[in-house]
């Protein structure tokens, strides 16, 4: 990353020192090799990057850690009401195992699972 891209990216009111935006650049380069392809890692990153010099390293992990765990509370919803499409699908002969899979974007091992087989 240049140092014109960051500054576009951080606009004019970043409140961040010379030295800061030097070692927010430095990062972004770590960041950009370790997340390769992956574009939306590596903005998510230097976001947090970002937020740990202007936060406190508490609010930051712990805003994170909420995040996380409502995700993973919105996966395990989606997936318990995923299995009861497929066992309520499947049974009554709407869906197949492998179609039930592909349109719910789990493998059929999963689906079966769920089916108790």
């Amino acid at each position: 990353m240049q140092r014109y891209e960051l500054d576009a990216r951080l606009g004019e009111d970043h409140c961040l020192t010379d030295d800061q935006v030097d070692e927010l650049l430095a990062q972004a380069d770590d960041i950009n090799t370790r997340s390769g392809d992956d574009q939306d890692a590596a903005r998510e990153a230097l976001t947090v990057a970002y937020r740990l010099m202007r936060e406190g390293a508490d609010v930051v992990v712990g805003d994170l850690a909420q995040r996380r765990a409502a995700a993973r509370a919105a996966e395990l919803d989606a997936l318990a009401g995923l299995q009861q499409a497929a066992i309520t699908l499947i049974e009554r002969g709407d869906a197949t195992e492998s179609g039930f899979a592909r349109q719910a974007g789990v493998n059929r091992m999963t689906v079966r699972k769920w089916l108790g087989k």
